[in-house]
């Protein structure tokens, strides 16, 4: 397949991709996303297989406007309505009950859909050139690093994929924040992200944390949303976490083989490590962490390492979606000094 390349001057030719049950990649402020026309369940499925993404991990649909999400839901609750007012457009996913008009390929098997209404100008024109809402995982291959620039989508689905729109850099560079309210009474965190879990409380009141955001899934449970149920982020070096102070964590990075390991820190750390290093950020910028988090893992297998020690970030405000991040792409394996 020949990928086009396109700007943001030709969105025409990417919403007749669409259309025409195309997949194309389009920018968004959280990652790249991987969209197709989510009313069309054969296009939808061509990102499972594009992706290689298991069929049973849902999927979250892009809408241009608020009136848009209506006709896919059967419920619209007051909690909804006031998350979407405070924070949409945004990096904010909601889960509802779905309406009809959801295919079984969107929902991964569930009765509920996550939906959003991202803030990047050039997906929302593109949805609104398409005249759908827009199926869209992230545009890169299941389980690495998610993409934030358009060489990491070409690196990983060109030929695969009809078109790619160049966006630039995405500005947040976590996936979105993902809360369910299938149930109304009992909102339930199932991805951290930009929007944090305080400023989601300040808003609606108690928000609980899905086990799965820190721990692994249940090998019984279903993934209500995408994030939850594999190994995702990854490199293809092997990541593994390290908990302790500054003075722990550099003895332990120094002691090991210089050859064939690295770490992955705070940009504070480099002067006191002495092997190869990759940083993701400052230590008490946890926005700067989450934008510059899946280029440092990408660079780590372009640098050819077989081994990352990581630091592990905090967990209040955005620094909850960075630690999800890491704690998935090592599989769960930490090791605490």
């Amino acid at each position: 397949m020949n990928t086009l390349i396109l700007n943001e001057n030709q969105i025409d030719i990417a919403a007749k991709i669409i259309k025409n049950g195309g997949l194309v990649a389009m920018p968004t402020e959280t990652v790249y996303g991987l969209a197709a026309n989510a009313l069309d369940g054969e296009a939808v499925s061509k990102i499972y297989a594009a992706k290689g993404r298991p069929s049973d991990n849902p999927l979250i649909v892009h809408v241009a406007s608020v009136e848009d999400i209506y006709p896919l839901v059967t419920e619209f609750c007051d909690k909804a309505k006031k998350l979407i007012e405070s924070f949409c457009p945004g990096p904010l996913t909601i889960v509802f009950p779905k309406s009809d008009v959801i295919p079984k390929e969107i929902s991964g098997g569930l009765d509920t859909v996550a939906i959003r209404f991202p803030s990047n100008e050039i997906a929302c024109k593109l949805i609104r050139a398409a005249g759908v809402p827009l199926a869209a995982p992230s545009a890169n291959i299941s389980g690495s690093p998610s993409p934030t620039a358009c060489e990491h989508v070409k690196r990983d689905l060109f030929g695969k994929i009809d078109a790619i729109i160049d966006g630039g850099r995405c500005s947040v560079g976590v996936e979105s924040t993902v809360i369910t309210l299938a149930n109304p009474e009992k909102p339930v965190l199932l991805r951290p992200g930009g929007i944090t879990l305080e400023m989601l409380q300040s808003v609606i009141g108690n928000v609980e944390v899905d086990p799965a955001v820190l721990n692994p899934l249940a090998k019984t449970a279903k993934a209500a949303s995408p994030g939850m149920k594999y190994k995702h982020y990854s490199p293809k070096a092997k990541v593994i976490l390290v908990k302790g102070n500054d003075k722990a964590f550099y003895d332990f990075v120094n002691s090991q083989n210089k050859d064939d390991c690295a770490a992955l820190c705070y940009d504070e750390d480099t002067e006191h490590i002495t092997v190869p290093y990759v940083t993701y950020g400052s230590k008490s910028n946890y926005e700067t962490q989450a934008k510059k988090l899946f280029t440092a893992l990408r660079r780590i297998d372009d640098r050819g390492f077989k081994t990352v020690y990581g630091r592990c970030p905090e967990t209040d405000g955005i620094g909850l979606a960075v630690y999800n991040r890491l704690i998935r792409a090592a599989g769960f394996e930490v090791i605490e000094l």
